[in-house]
């Protein structure tokens, strides 16, 4: 129970500060404890800069925690994802992996986007303290007027897979998350905040090493 509270708060924590939200995730019943040796990461979106950004800060995070970590621009090539492949095509190239001795793939993808409206901060601080049912209804009439009523913003649905290349088995699933980045302004910041949240949520359910 202390160890389930202490990554729930250490999530928590998180959260509270930075513009990603862990939604849930599941991790492989049969598996205590994990060790990459050799990962490759794959961005799975067609947005150049962004894949470009996720893979190089991903790569540069693992390794930084003496993981050997490559991006799948270098491995694969920048086109590799603009087609699509057969089943037999995806286990000619888990094969090849193997044999280049990767044994995980981290794979990211957005999965969907969602259109939020909230209350303008200042307008809700302006018509909070209302008293009376008479003062309250002719302060809420405005949202009907008021442009600066709601505010609208977007929030990305990202999920992250962590898969075992095992030559012995069939390619297991590690873990899974999902991931709700709230709207984000800068590519930059907001993969290193999503980053930031998969390593720690990685590390407290022991499948990468903490840091020393």
């Amino acid at each position: 129970m202390k160890y389930l509270f202490s990554i729930l708060s250490l999530i928590f924590l998180y959260t509270c500060e930075n513009t990603t939200q862990l939604v849930d995730y599941w991790k492989n019943p049969t598996i205590q404890n994990y060790t990459p040796n050799k990962v490759l990461i794959i961005g799975m979106t067609k947005n150049q800069e962004a894949k470009e950004e996720f893979e190089n800060e991903f790569e540069t995070q693992l390794q930084l925690l003496g993981i050997d970590a490559d991006k799948s621009q270098v491995v694969l090539g920048k086109d590799f994802l603009n087609r699509k492949y057969t089943q037999a095509e995806i286990k000619k190239f888990e094969d090849s992996l193997i044999k280049l001795n990767y044994d995980t793939v981290i794979f990211s993808r957005i999965i969907g986007v969602k259109n939020k409206i909230k209350y303008s901060d200042q307008y809700y601080k302006d018509h909070t303290k209302q008293e009376n049912f008479k003062e309250e209804f002719i302060a809420y009439q405005d949202q009907y007027y008021n442009p600066s009523y709601y505010e609208n913003y977007n929030v990305y649905n990202a999920e992250t897979s962590v898969y075992c290349l095992c030559p012995d088995k069939d390619r297991n699933l590690i873990w899974k998350g999902y991931i709700d980045i709230i709207d984000p302004t800068s590519i930059k910041e907001s993969v290193k905040d999503y980053i930031k949240m998969v390593i720690l949520v990685l590390e407290e359910e022991t499948i990468i090493p903490t840091p020393q």
